[in-house]
């Protein structure tokens, strides 16, 4: 008989670089309902040393990868350690990790989320469901978005979950089947240019109120491939540095004005990737705090509530989600669906390292 209750860790690092997400859940199901309680939670942010690594690692030779892949598992696994002693958490059901991408490239058959070596288990004394993607690429998915399951199963009173991270993603339900896809990117853009303002990321879109649309970068922003592709479909960072940033470095315009003609991409690729305009839109992720996206947003969808939970569900709810794929993984119940990824089957994803 499968258990009722799990007491877990989720662990997320997304890639707007600004730390590891670890959320500590209690999971309970009755009568095929889920529940949860998300107990401490923290990120704890990378120095910058480790933000200049996973910038780059795109760049790297097979041979520096499996050199980061090794030292970042040992730091990953040292900030779990430290997050349990801390906050006292004793009877585990397990580390539900997802570690962090470096490639993604599921067109050539190919997915890497770093921190998810077998040595993550010696190392915390734990057991770890980790590496999530890996499956459901070889199975011809896309490998990507893995959060709608979590969506339909915890948040299915919303019409639309959006997470507005390094780059945006939705989830919804039509004709039975959950859809989801990457919308486009968002603060993997945003905070490269707020950085180059010595900011770490332009609060809550202030310096990007005061510039202004150029509409010739926003007419060619909006003509990339990717946003007239169908489902299923999702980014990596390689579509930003490849495409995205040189597009914009063609432009010799203030930095006010490619942040505001960004926002301005960012709300309308929003608005026309959900196929009704109305309805409820459940906002997290970083993106939520920025209040000049939002209202864009809102701008472009009149008649669409936008909500955005409370701190804890706002800031973790990936880590959250990442949770219950650990726990489904361990029940071998299916946590990734084809509807999303395109892969040929729902399957249930991920390695666990007793």
């Amino acid at each position: 008989m499968k258990k009722e209750f799990y007491n877990v860790i989720g662990v997320m690092s997304g890639t707007s670089l600004d730390g590891v997400d670890l959320a500590h859940i209690e999971f309970e199901i009755k009568q095929n309902q889920w529940s949860f309680k998300i107990l401490e939670s923290e990120t704890v942010p990378y120095n910058s040393n480790w933000v200049n690594q996973l910038k780059t690692a795109v760049d790297f030779s097979k041979e520096n990868l499996e050199i980061l892949n090794r030292n970042y598992t040992q730091l990953l696994s040292k900030i779990i350690v430290d997050f349990i002693e801390k906050h006292q958490i004793i009877n585990l059901d397990a580390v539900c990790s997802h570690g962090h991408t470096i490639l993604h490239q599921p067109q050539n058959g190919f997915t890497l989320q770093i921190g998810n070596l077998p040595e993550i288990a010696t190392l915390t004394q734990q057991k770890v469901v980790c590496d999530f993607r890996v499956q459901d690429v070889q199975l011809g998915g896309q490998g990507a978005p893995l959060v709608p399951i979590g969506d339909r199963i915890l948040f299915s009173k919303y019409d639309y979950c959006m997470n507005l991270g390094g780059f945006s993603n939705v989830s919804f339900e039509e004709n039975n089947q959950r859809i989801a896809f990457d919308i486009s990117p968002v603060n993997t853009v945003l905070n490269f240019y707020a950085n180059q303002l010595g900011l770490n990321y332009d609060d809550k879109g202030q310096i990007s109120k005061t510039g202004k649309i150029n509409t010739e970068l926003l007419n060619e922003l909006n003509a990339f491939e990717f946003y007239q592709k169908k489902h299923p479909k999702s980014l990596g960072f390689e579509f930003v540095k490849e495409s995205v940033l040189p597009l914009i470095e063609q432009f010799n315009i203030p930095i006010e004005d490619k942040l505001h003609t960004f926002t301005e991409h960012i709300a309308g690729q929003t608005a026309l990737a959900l196929p009704t305009k109305k309805g409820s839109l459940l906002i997290t992720g970083g993106g939520a705090y920025n209040d000049f996206l939002l209202s864009r947003i809102q701008h472009f969808l009149p008649e669409m509530k936008l909500i955005i939970p409370e701190s804890k569900i706002l800031e973790f709810k990936e880590a959250l989600i990442f949770a219950l794929l650990g726990v489904l993984k361990l029940r071998d119940e299916i946590n990734v669906l084809r509807s999303v990824t395109g892969a040929k089957e729902d399957h249930s994803s991920g390695y666990i390292y007793p």
